[in-house]
């Protein structure tokens, strides 16, 4: 893999890994149009066998249509779509070796848990007694046996969505579809799911795609992060290559925070005339006295706002050529400590120049 750095470097972005050029899942040339709208535009796209890939992106921006059309639920316009090496692309979504989990469980009522595990295998005409040890097995798996003879209204919102998993999963389908499954979950019970997620996918072994527009669980979650953008893969790579390494201005301010610097002002600063992507996280927020150190880059401004996050604080600083640049800093102080700077308070900003990621 080529590594890319930042400013002052010819590349951006990183290469596919070797491993994606076979993929358990393929799409080539998938093109969906809807009358005159055109939801996805010429997308390839390779999933490696045992990959957690997530599919990030605002709405509209194409990812659960693809998601959709790898289900079968949708018929690509152009292009074909292959599983195990086999071309799905007009079979129906029954005879597809994909299962799909849903935002809202999609749970039976009227059925204990344990029923609705077993309902794909009954559906298959799997006898009671074969049904019944692997209804056991797939209870066990998201660790909740003991709720096995209750309906679904008994269950908490995290319980009902690891039953909707293990009822994916028993079916053994060689690629599992989650369409935003965690996104009616409040934020603590969805970032403990994050976690459960992960360790299962580990368990099984199987292909996971997953779509979400939320930017922190697709960076928790994924193997990899393709981000979408009108029906556009922008770039794609592990967790870390696209947030360190945005290859496009979309990708660097859809995923998190990003301070964006056009190249006039950026070559003034660096020599060169490229725009540049910072993290908040990368910048220093300086004040009377501070050493902003060698080789780092300044600039002078006012701050215009100070937000206290919780475990961050965010100071934004105003800038003489224009800009606002956002500092982010870990609150690692005593809780009663004084913040260091108020709104109207001069201040420097800095960063190393190879904090600097370089934009297209």
């Amino acid at each position: 893999m080529s590594s890319p750095t930042a400013v002052g470097t010819a590349t951006t972005g990183t290469k596919p890994r070797a491993a994606a050029a076979s993929g358990d899942v393929s799409l080539s040339g998938i093109t969906k149009t809807f009358g005159e709208m055109t939801a996805v535009r010429d997308l390839d796209l390779e999933v490696p066998q045992g990959e957690f890939l997530s599919m990030l992106g605002p709405s509209g921006s194409g990812k659960t249509t693809v998601l959709r059309m790898i289900a079968g639920f949708e018929d690509a316009t152009s292009g074909s779509i292959r599983i195990g090496g086999e071309d799905l692309t007009r079979v129906p979504p029954h005879q597809r070796p994909v299962n799909t989990v849903f935002q809202d469980y999609a749970l039976f009522p009227h059925l204990t848990i344990a029923e609705n595990v077993a309902y794909g295998l009954r559906v298959r005409g799997q006898s009671k007694s074969d049904r019944a040890d692997a209804v056991t097995a797939a209870i066990a798996q998201v660790r909740l046996e003991h709720v096995a003879s209750r309906l679904p209204h008994q269950l908490s919102g995290g319980q009902r969505q690891r039953i909707a998993l293990a009822r994916a999963l028993i079916l053994r389908p060689r690629v599992l579809l989650l369409d935003e499954p965690l996104g009616a979950l409040d934020k603590q019970l969805r970032e403990e799911m994050q976690i459960e997620l992960k360790s299962i996918q580990r368990e099984v072994g199987i292909t996971f795609i997953f779509v979400t527009h939320d930017q922190e669980e697709a960076l928790t979650l994924s193997d990899r992060v393709a981000v979408f953008n009108n029906g556009r893969i922008e770039q794609i790579g592990t967790a870390r290559d696209v947030y360190e390494y945005p290859r496009t201005e979309f990708v660097a301010r859809f995923l998190g925070l990003s301070n964006i610097i056009s190249a006039g002002v950026a070559e003034r600063l660096t020599g060169r005339a490229q725009v540049i992507s910072i993290r908040p996280e990368r910048l220093r927020l300086l004040t009377d006295g501070d050493d902003a150190g060698a080789n780092n880059i300044v600039l002078d401004g006012t701050v215009a706002e100070i937000v206290y996050t919780g475990p961050t604080t965010r100071v934004l600083v105003d800038t003489a050529d224009g800009l606002r640049l956002i500092t982010e800093t870990q609150n690692s102080h005593h809780p009663a400590a004084d913040v260091r700077v108020s709104r109207g308070d001069r201040a420097r900003v800095a960063w190393a120049a190879d904090h600097a990621a370089v934009l297209p």
